[in-house]
């Protein structure tokens, strides 16, 4: 496609209205080639409102469908097993897509339901959503001093009680990485080489705390830990320097063609118990995602750049697994939003949903 199609470009002009990526004179071009690469998982809550509004704002023909269902290309690298597992993710971190590639590597293990977050304290107070993690086995912590372990700890075991199948994701740098915020990123730079530790170029100096207590408290109760290294390819400007990874829209928009994932499956006897030895080891994982982004951005032989080295396999997810799910979730909405009584129900659900979960959350964390 060159351009939009009359049919899209309603939904394009949509979108535009609450995002930056196709907002006037910023976007010469909205290719829906991959604008549903939400089929890439089964959307949870938290892509309900997103699903709906794309299959109520889009008449397709059949064409345009299969389009439309042309997913973002996801490349793995590594050893990403089969089979279910409970393990801890431990990732770098750039943008909200981030969430999602957990969601894509869970689900061709047939581990959605799994995947439960480590958040930062104040995303408790999202509409909705912040109730909801925290009702699916989701973990809010503070950072530093006000880090409670205890709570934290309190939390795992009830989900280790309960048997809760576990897919716990981590972020460890604790923020994201962000080429347009220097200060971060020199500042992270700057405690590293304070504290002896290698400075990381294209990732943050991550921390050790939620990490730790995540390992230490269910050893007995974990398979493996995923150490993932993600990278979006076009996040490279002309001057060979990094640019914001994709926001969610641009990502749907396919502003990213591919996304590289490359995983290393680590027994838990390979790690230290103690957390300072910990936190030396966790570094060192960070270094070896710091080689992987430099080989992937700075190769100086440009036929090794925007992949990363090893065999890799380009991982196709089948319609049976996603269709369903989007097809229900974007009827369910649709049949809301078509009827005023359902737009009415629509904006109540938002409005008394917020209030209560946000009441739930303040109460019981």
């Amino acid at each position: 496609m060159t351009g939009c199609t009359p049919s899209t470009r309603a939904w394009c002009s949509s979108s535009s209205r609450t995002t930056r990526a196709c907002r006037s004179g910023k976007r010469k071009r909205c290719d829906t080639g991959r604008a549903l690469s939400a089929l890439e998982w089964q959307p949870p809550l938290h892509t309900l409102n997103l699903c709906g509004l794309c299959c109520t704002s889009v008449v397709l023909n059949w064409q345009q469908m299969r389009k439309l269902l042309t997913a973002i290309i996801v490349i793995i690298y590594g050893d990403l097993p089969k089979n279910k597992e409970n393990v801890i993710y431990l990732s770098n971190h750039q943008c909200t897509v981030d969430w999602i590639i957990a969601d894509m590597l869970a689900i061709r293990q047939n581990a959605l339901g799994h995947v439960r977050y480590v958040l930062k304290d104040g995303l408790k107070w999202l509409p909705l959503y912040g109730w909801y993690f925290s009702q699916h086995g989701g973990v809010y912590v503070k950072r530093s001093a006000k880090f409670n372990e205890k709570e934290m700890r309190e939390k795992l075991r009830t989900q280790m009680k309960a048997e809760t199948p576990m897919y716990l994701v981590i972020f460890p740098e604790g923020t994201r990485y962000n080429p347009e915020i220097p200060k971060v990123i020199a500042d992270s730079q700057s405690f590293a080489e304070k504290e002896g530790l290698a400075i990381l170029k294209h990732v943050l100096t991550p921390r050790v705390k939620a990490t730790h207590v995540a390992i230490d408290t269910m050893k007995d109760y974990l398979d493996a830990v995923y150490d993932v290294t993600v990278a979006y390819e076009g996040t490279v400007d002309h001057k060979g320097q990094r640019k914001l990874a994709p926001s969610m829209t641009e990502f749907l928009c396919k502003e990213c063609p591919r996304v590289h994932i490359f995983i290393d499956r680590i027994e838990l006897k390979d790690i230290p118990e103690e957390q300072m030895y910990m936190r030396r080891w966790l570094h060192e994982r960070f270094e070896v995602k710091d080689k992987l982004l430099i080989e992937f951005y700075d190769a100086k032989d440009s036929k090794r750049r925007n992949k990363f080295p090893g065999k890799s396999v380009h991982s196709k997810l089948s319609l049976k697994k996603t269709l369903p799910s989007l097809l229900f979730l974007g009827g369910l909405t649709a049949s809301m939003l078509l009827t005023e009584s359902g737009r009415k129900l629509y904006v109540k659900t938002w409005i008394y949903g917020t209030l209560i979960g946000c009441l739930w959350v303040s109460i019981k964390p």
